[in-house]
């Protein structure tokens, strides 16, 4: 099975990372494309390691990217065949990262984005211990049907995505929160308005709260 690798940031504390956050790039994307959101996030969590994988394969659509799957025009037959298809290369990632760290899945959180957001919804409620939490932006959950009969953990979830996106319709995340919701996970959805295909302030801001709250560590302004 392809190792998946890509670039990293911190933490800043150097040494031994306390926590780990794994970012998952979208279509015809790679791992710089996301690992640009750690040198935000890292002030606010310095003990926190940051890696953003590429996904296993050559883009079809994207000479110069990646694909954790080939896409279909939002085909669910094609999307829930390709998240089953990735999940055991980004298990196996967060598996032997946590395991260089001497981390464990409650110091460990999962950020996706886009086809990313659909891996990593995938793979974290489908593991055996739930990791600390999962933020999807601009995403779906693929396969909602198999979800009842399949999940495994219920870790808290953040999805987040603008209204004017043109690529994925922000009801695609409202029919996964209700989704989720429906099979016990704790979800908190955010519509940001006018935002497209992107990640915006407001939005990076709603996730770096999450994030810090589901590592118990403070939110700013509140003191160490």
């Amino acid at each position: 099975m392809i190792k998946l690798d890509g670039p990293s940031h911190g933490p800043l504390t150097g040494g031994r990372p306390g926590h780990l956050v794994v970012l998952l790039h979208g279509y015809g994307a790679d791992g710089d494309d996301l690992i640009g959101l750690a040198p935000v996030l890292a002030p606010l969590m310095p003990d926190t390691a940051f890696h953003a994988p590429n996904a296993p394969y050559p883009c079809e659509g994207a000479p110069m990217g990646y694909q954790w799957f080939g896409i279909s025009r939002l085909d669910p037959h094609v999307a829930a065949t390709g998240v089953r298809a990735a999940a055991p290369f980004v298990d196996a990632f967060l598996d032997d990262t946590m395991a260089q760290y001497g981390l464990d899945e409650t110091r460990t959180l999962l950020v996706g984005f886009s086809q990313g957001t659909m891996i990593a919804l995938h793979c974290g409620l489908r593991r055996d211990v739930p990791l600390a939490g999962i933020v999807g932006f601009s995403g779906m959950l693929a396969a909602p049907e198999a979800l009842a009969s399949e999940i495994r953990s219920r870790p808290p979830v953040l999805l987040i995505h603008g209204d004017a996106d043109p690529m994925l319709p922000s009801q695609l995340s409202e029919h996964a929160a209700e989704t989720l919701k429906q099979n016990g996970v704790p979800v908190g959805l955010h519509i940001a308005p006018g935002v497209g295909h992107g990640i915006d302030q407001t939005g990076l801001s709603y996730a770096a709260r999450f994030i810090l709250d589901a590592f118990g560590l403070p939110l700013p302004n509140q003191g160490n």
